[in-house]
């Protein structure tokens, strides 16, 4: 009976995050929303998995979770401005390289199958 429906996604999980910047969307905010610790927060930011949002409203009910649109189309230049004023300053460049690696463009079709399959984590920087 199950194999009839869509994919499901997981509404309720153990808290694991007290927040998030998504820009894939779909089930994987879903997923990312429903292990928000109390009072935490996701920014969404991009649609790439879909537009569609299949999950409760138990997140923002039992835990008070606050989901944020980020629109980084159509933000006033002085807005955009701001936020990059405070990346630059506000940002632990160390963090962010302990989270980061480097591949080649080569590299990208067997990345693709890597990150597809949940292999990767943090952020993946391609040299051209």
């Amino acid at each position: 009976m199950l194999a009839s429906f869509p994919r499901l996604v997981v509404y309720w999980s153990k808290e694991r995050w007290s927040g998030a910047v998504d820009s894939v969307g779909s089930r994987t905010l879903a997923n990312v929303l429903s292990q928000i610790k109390y009072d935490g927060a996701v920014a969404a930011c991009g649609l790439a998995q879909g537009s569609d949002l299949p999950a409760t409203v138990m997140p923002f009910i039992l835990r008070g979770v606050t989901l944020a649109g980020v629109d980084s189309v159509w933000a006033p230049r002085e807005k955009r401005e701001e936020a990059w004023g405070r990346l630059s300053t506000d940002l632990d460049i160390a963090k962010l390289d302990s989270m980061t690696a480097r591949a080649r463009l080569d590299d990208v079709p067997s990345l693709a199958n890597e990150i597809l399959a949940g292999n990767i984590k943090g952020r993946m920087v391609i040299d051209l």
